[in-house]
């Protein structure tokens, strides 16, 4: 009991004490500006937090079927070889045959646009672009400049912004004359 007279006592005397007051006051003070620091921290990785689950969500949205959509340009691909394949003579002998392959491939084009994937269709004469073509031969040909495309062998693709698979083309490596 005598204890908590002793205790008692001393704040009465801290009470008294204005340099302790100030110091009291300058602890609190510290506590004070040291938890606000922390809530604004604890606020500002919410908030990072919130945009990058929000960017996450965007991306899965735009390109999370791009392995379906890679998957399906071999479709596209022998779609286009058959209609390409096929002379005069063999489309007289089948017209239905060949309008329901285009209507197939038209019909493919359009689900490819719908959900962001366009084609990247380089023409021959155009100027090599490594960001969106892929060399398969570098060939010299009279009358071109290095770096122009000589020949087309596949189509290349993009979904929104981003390449799923570029155009497969030949390059001539004629140089400047």
């Amino acid at each position: 009991m005598s204890e908590k007279k002793d205790e008692m006592l001393e704040d009465q005397e801290n009470l008294n004490d204005p340099l302790a007051e100030e110091s009291e006051l300058e602890a609190l003070r510290a506590e004070r500006d040291e938890f606000k620091d922390r809530f604004m921290r604890a606020l500002a990785d919410a908030e990072n937090a919130r945009k990058r689950a929000d960017r996450d969500r965007r991306e899965a949205e735009q390109y999370g079927g791009s392995k379906l959509a890679r998957d399906m340009l071999p479709v596209f691909d022998a779609l286009k070889r058959a209609l390409d394949a096929a002379n005069e003579e063999i489309r007289a002998a089948a017209p239905a045959l060949f309008e329901g392959v285009e209507l197939t491939q038209r019909e493919l084009l359009n689900v490819f646009k719908r959900h962001g994937i366009v084609a990247i269709l380089p023409a021959v004469g155009e100027k090599f672009d490594p960001q969106h073509h892929e060399a398969m031969f570098e060939a010299p040909l009279p009358g071109t400049q290095a770096g122009d495309i000589i020949q087309v062998m596949d189509s290349g693709f993009l979904l929104h912004d981003r390449l799923l698979r570029p155009a497969k083309v030949g390059v001539s490596s004629t140089p400047k004359s």
